[in-house]
């Protein structure tokens, strides 16, 4: 009985079920070189491609009466320039009488190279380019013909700055690649490009300056950036969570820009630039602490101003980290540390409040932080209102219900502002979430509790690295270095790179 109520339960799954088909021959074909026969060839790429269901590739036949042969142009009509095409390609074909001619002579184009490998061909096409096939030639003629659609060159919307560059990069290769070399003008400066990715062949291009950086590092990147097995990664975020080293920590490891001159700025340090097609911004290796608490706009400031801006950073990231922790704190455990005036004027505005002090703030926070997503989420226009608006009256009525304190409404508001002082995307959510965890060992044991939460977070930082370089450094472990950590030097002194890249050259001047 259990065995046939188990055989009909296997035939209802097989009628679900559906094998994929084997392109085991498809694989076969395409590492073949192609034939003389154009037609024969033709056949191939039609089947490879779909034609004629697929309608974005294109092929066109027609005869070289020059030299008295057939040829065909293959192109995805989407991703290629088709008045390039007709102009560099095809008219200089039909119009040419001389017979003597080489095909790469006719062709009034620069970049035209040659491939036999089917395989290879495949990857130029689907790279944009337009490719040429002769009867009774076993090579093909890829024309760089290329024209994918991107917007142009704007500011950067997350890394805003009032003084210094304007221009961030955007989701074209060519163009960001371009917007570094503008500020490296050096022959040493090298971009290598990888294939990561089996099934969408994205591309990942690795981005150094050769005298300057440390060979281990770069082969220990290389090598986590080639063990990398997916069928696809379209963009720089999701190669920032594949190859970083704590895939589950709090604390992000790798650095993500979208200014070019703050990338510049780390590859003339000894960095290593992570750049793709698509993805408007970059990955810098490895990181510390202190690259995501600087701004990019510390080193346009003058020297004083910067001082002045990183201690109010300093002071917003305690403000955010611990306000909400203190005040729970001192109303659940420390009561005597109050003065009485105040202690009286906080108990009398929690006289009506039906919730502990732990259960107020949280809900607060709470409700802040939906209120910061809302705004981020809705259109750009009602955003910021919505903020405005949802705080004012949220926390009017709470105080009007008798749901919260008018001085957790405070502390509350005061240490969500602080957070937006932190620039850096990922080290304000791993603040924001840090937040939670002083609240909550601050409801639970004091002061103390606090200190230990405290404690063991150093403890969790220093064990950090990213790519082999401590989180923390150069203050611990301690490596010869331009001293650029809590607060800024003075552009003169500033002497060295960071010691712990371990650089080819590490003085600056």
């Amino acid at each position: 009985m259990f065995l046939d109520l188990l055989r009909k339960k296997l035939k209802q799954k097989d009628l679900y079920h559906y094998d994929e088909k084997s392109n085991a021959k498809e694989i076969e074909i395409k590492k073949q070189q192609i034939g003389s026969n154009i037609h024969h060839t033709i056949s191939i790429f039609e089947e490879i491609y779909s034609i004629p269901n697929n309608n974005d590739v294109n092929i066109r036949e027609f005869n070289i009466s020059s030299l008295n042969k057939k040829a065909a142009i293959l192109a995805i009509t989407s991703i290629t320039d088709s008045n390039a095409i007709d102009k560099y390609v095809l008219v200089p074909l039909l119009t040419n009488k001389d017979s003597s001619k080489n095909i790469v002579d006719i062709l009034e184009i620069s970049d035209v190279s040659t491939f036999h490998i089917i395989e290879d061909i495949i990857n130029k096409i689907n790279d944009g380019n337009a490719v040429l096939f002769v009867d009774g030639l076993t090579s093909a003629y890829c024309v760089s013909v290329s024209d994918f659609q991107n917007r142009d060159i704007a500011s950067s919307e997350n890394e805003i700055v009032i003084k210094g560059p304007k221009e961030a990069f955007t989701e074209n290769l060519t163009a960001n690649i371009s917007l570094i070399r503008k500020r490296i003008r050096n022959e040493k400066l090298v971009i290598e490009s990888t294939l990561i990715s089996k099934r969408s062949h994205n591309k990942i291009h690795v981005v150094y300056i050769k005298d300057l950086v440390n060979k281990q590092l770069l082969t220990n990147i290389k090598t986590r950036i080639n063990n990398l097995d997916v069928d696809s990664i379209q963009n720089i975020p999701l190669l920032e969570q594949l190859i970083e080293d704590r895939q589950v920590s709090i604390f992000p490891t790798i650095l993500y820009t979208e200014r070019p001159d703050r990338a510049v700025s780390f590859l003339e340090d000894g960095y290593i630039v992570l750049l793709m097609e698509n993805s408007p911004a970059s990955l810098v290796l490895p990181a510390t602490f202190w690259s995501f608490f600087h701004a990019p706009e510390d080193h346009y400031m003058r020297y004083i101003y910067a001082i002045f801006t990183r201690a109010l950073r300093i002071l917003a990231i305690f403000i955010t980290l611990f306000t909400g922790a203190i005040y729970v704190g001192l109303t659940n455990y420390h009561t005597e540390m109050i003065p009485p005036d105040l202690l009286l004027a906080v108990a009398s505005t929690r006289d009506k409040v039906p919730f502990p002090a732990f259960v107020e703030v949280f809900l607060m926070e709470i409700a802040f932080e939906l209120i910061r997503e809302g705004g981020l989420r809705v259109p750009t226009p009602i955003g910021p209102t919505i903020g405005i608006v949802g705080a004012l009256i949220l926390g009017q009525a709470a105080v009007q219900a008798n749901i919260v304190s008018p001085i957790v409404v405070i502390v509350v508001a005061l240490s969500g502002l602080s957070s937006f002082v932190i620039g850096d995307i990922s080290m304000n959510f791993a603040v924001r979430l840090c937040r939670f965890l002083f609240l909550l060992s601050s409801a639970l044991f004091g002061f103390y509790g606090m200190a230990a939460t405290f404690t063991a977070g150093v403890f969790y930082l220093v064990s950090i690295k990213s790519f082999g370089v401590p989180y923390l450094s150069p203050m611990t472990p301690n490596y010869i270095s331009s001293k650029d950590t809590l607060f800024r030097i003075r552009l003169t002194k500033e002497m060295f790179r960071p010691g712990y890249l371990k650089q080819k050259d590490i003085k600056k001047n």
